[in-house]
């Protein structure tokens, strides 16, 4: 190289090595490069966008400013991306831009969501802004290695005889609460947050009446309730899409309790309107129908979400959670009940005929089921619990004839004894909605109850009482016995 080329060198690699330099940043600043599609049609909630590839799950603007609105991809076919709206669509004009945001959904968790009340969207409903939240988690969580959770071998204290007693909740099972419209399992519901011995409880109202959010926040929960709980509430008007985020947001913070090795308390109403949610929106996309209108996909998404509650590894925390199912028609064998009885660990039946014979709370019995009880309770619980069961079983069957006097004392011992016993079972049954009655409480009434005839207390024969009536039968049995 030439002194004078070299001289220029010299001269000009100061300037050249600024310029570099300030092109190196214009790059590094500049905003990366979007691709935006647009919206062809719109049927329904299905909105369908082309020229935008994103995953399920992934979420899109569609529109500009002050009228857009997002939206998450649910299915594509070809060129086409089908997206369901998280929010109102009013506004939405033909061919507006559709532009990618995140491919995956996370969502912030922390301990100042204690004491809030939000939206399936995680926006706050109670009027106050939500705390920088330090942690997040993934939306649809992190599935656990099966054998690495820890075994349910712990009672869990719900607060209500019926259930402490006949069928023993253990701390980390998924109980179903099945009932018909009105029969009271959201009242059963609310009694089980006040009552259960939790340090966390995350309370899911998905598609119910927008009426009872402020019902059970007011009322149900109350001020010192709602300090160790978060409520999401995504009603009946919202969204589809926001019902399904309304479950899922509640499952992903009460795991996020969970990892924290608290114990935690989970309350879904309900598992049928997370279900009917699913529907809609896959008979929107296309989906063929199953049984009763609903699609495969929503058989698949029961379980994805039950799944995600119950006990963590060994040494952590657990949610035990309560799904209610709202049986149409008081049909016990519709596909949402049928289905849910199969992933969940047992299930407490609500019947309405109970109910209207003034029982509260109208559980019925021989219906229901705790799958973990024996694992959880000692040998002579269990043994009264069944006892109690035959007994109940027996005049239940029974009670048409007991009725109306064609049954004749001495034709079966058991049910002898159940008629005996029938106003003693049936006042164990019931609990005032404003009582609540410890699981020792519980198992000590339950052993008075049931207690062998060879301690019974002999008393002086009085006169025969009359059997025209259920009552009476009862009395002169009694009576009969100590002759």
């Amino acid at each position: 190289m030439t002194s004078s080329a070299q001289a220029f060198l010299a001269q000009h690699r100061g300037r050249w090595a600024r310029s570099l330099g300030e092109a190196r940043e214009r790059v590094l600043a500049a905003q990366p490069w979007v691709v935006e599609g647009r919206l062809t049609r719109m049927i329904g909630l299905t909105l369908e966008a082309v020229g935008v590839e994103m995953p399920i799950g992934g979420r899109c603007e569609i529109g500009n400013e002050p009228a857009s609105i997002e939206a998450e991809v649910v299915g594509f076919s070809e060129d086409k991306t089908f997206l369901m709206p998280v929010g109102d669509i009013r506004g939405l004009t033909p061919n507006a831009s559709v532009r990618p945001m995140t491919a995956t959904q996370r969502i912030a968790v922390g301990d100042a969501l204690l004491g809030r009340v939000l939206d399936g969207a995680g926006r706050p409903l109670d009027g106050e802004p939500l705390p920088p939240l330090a942690h997040s988690v993934d939306l649809m969580g992190t599935p656990i290695n099966p054998l690495a959770r820890a075994p349910i071998r712990e009672p869990l204290d719900v607060g209500i005889r019926a259930v402490n007693g006949l069928l023993t909740v253990g701390r980390g099972q998924r109980m179903g609460l099945f009932a018909g419209s009105g029969v009271g399992k959201s009242v059963l519901l609310g009694m089980m947050t006040r009552y259960t011995d939790a340090d966390v409880t995350v309370v899911g109202l998905i598609g119910e009446r927008g009426r009872e959010v402020s019902e059970f926040v007011q009322s149900t929960l109350g001020d010192e309730g709602l300090r160790r709980a978060v409520v999401v509430a995504a009603p009946a008007d919202a969204p589809p899409l926001l019902r399904l985020h309304g479950a899922w947001y509640a499952t992903a913070i009460a795991e996020y309790f969970r990892s924290q090795g608290r114990k935690v308390l989970l309350l879904l109403d309900s598992l049928t309107r997370f279900a009917q949610a699913q529907r809609e929106i896959s008979l929107a996309i296309g989906e063929p129908p199953a049984t009763k209108g609903y699609t495969p996909s929503v058989f698949a998404r029961l379980p994805q979400l039950v799944e995600r509650a119950g006990n963590g590894v060994s040494g952590g925390g657990s949610i035990t959670a309560f799904y209610t199912v709202l049986a149409e028609g008081d049909d016990q064998n519709d596909p949402i009940a049928d289905a849910a009885r199969a992933i969940l660990d047992g299930h407490v039946v609500l019947s309405r005929q109970i109910a209207e014979r003034g029982r509260y709370p109208a559980i019925d019995i021989e219906a229901s089921i705790s799958r973990v009880m024996p694992e959880v309770i000692d040998k002579e619980h269990l043994a009264a619990a069944r006892r109690f069961k035959q007994l109940y079983s027996a005049y239940s069957q029974h009670r048409d004839l007991i009725t109306v006097g064609a049954y004749q004392v001495g034709s079966d011992p058991l049910v002898d004894e159940a008629i005996r016993m029938y106003p003693k079972l049936e006042a164990y049954l019931h609990q005032d909605l404003h009582d609540s009655v410890s699981f020792s409480q519980s198992e000590t009434e339950l052993h008075e109850l049931i207690e062998p005839l060879s301690r019974r207390i002999e008393a002086e024969p009085p006169q025969a009482p009359s059997t025209d009536n259920v009552r009476g039968l009862a009395d002169y049995l009694a009576y009969k016995e100590q002759q």
